[in-house]
């Protein structure tokens, strides 16, 4: 069955901004959300000329009780067939010189917003015996990583909670969809100074996605080899990887 009502979260640019141009066609009810009006504007109306229903909030994902209220007014006007949890951040607010704020601030956004962008919705789904869930982890996410230790982590979490809910609720209609991404153009990337092996340009990367959500995958991990090093790489020993994270660039 085609998608028909699609919400993204961190819609305002990068793979949030890929994927919501993606999914623009005529018969497509988009909500789509994000922090930065201008932005997100651009976007929907880029959305609309594909002949897409765009609705568009200004909302953080962080803003619990608001959060709930857009989702639930959302899923009364045209039940939710999909909701992308893609909002994320890789440095705090506060800039890398507060390294405890920017560590409160990746776990808040990463992994309590994603938690805020699916709970309420998630009992409809459930109830009607059927939806699907998608959320944003990385290829980071595979392990802890000494270069990234709160994006990681807060990555690790959201992958191991995506795979045990669609475990959990396989028999109950609920499709649940992690998507582990390496290195997208965006935003984000673009403050990186280190070589981005494979970096990826982000429409490539919302077809990657769009073709392994419709095939409801549980893991959707690319540049294959890069989702290859990742996974082998959280088999090492601890050893091991403490003498190869000795030389990898740091990001927070």
């Amino acid at each position: 069955m085609s998608m028909k009502h699609i919400l993204i979260t961190g819609a305002s640019s990068g793979i949030g901004q890929a994927l919501a141009l993606e999914y623009a066609a005529p018969g497509v009810c988009l909500s789509l959300s994000a922090r930065n009006k201008a932005r997100l504007h651009e976007v929907a109306q880029k959305c609309r000329d594909k002949g897409a229903e765009v609705d568009e909030q200004i909302i953080d994902v962080m803003d619990r009780g608001a959060m709930t209220q857009w989702l639930i007014t959302r899923d009364e006007h045209r039940e939710i067939d999909l909701i992308i949890a893609n909002a994320g951040i890789s440095g705090g607010s506060s800039g890398v010189e507060n390294w405890e704020e920017s560590t409160r601030d990746i776990f808040a956004v990463n992994l309590a917003g994603t938690l805020n962008t699916i709970l309420p919705i998630i009992p409809l789904m459930i109830n009607r015996g059927r939806g699907q869930v998608a959320l944003m982890s990385s290829l980071a996410g595979f392990r802890g990583l000494a270069s990234s230790p709160a994006y990681s982590a807060s990555k690790v979490a959201v992958k191991a909670y995506g795979e045990a809910l669609r475990m959990r609720y396989q028999h109950n209609g609920l499709k649940v969809n992690v998507i582990c991404p390496g290195f997208v153009k965006s935003r984000i990337t673009a403050q990186n100074t280190f070589k981005m092996p494979l970096l990826m340009e982000g429409p490539k990367a919302a077809r990657i996605i769009k073709n392994g959500l419709l095939k409801n995958k549980a893991v959707i991990a690319f540049p294959w080899p890069m989702a290859l090093a990742a996974r082998l790489f959280a088999l090492m020993p601890l050893a091991i990887v403490e003498r190869i994270t000795k030389i990898m660039p740091s990001k927070e």
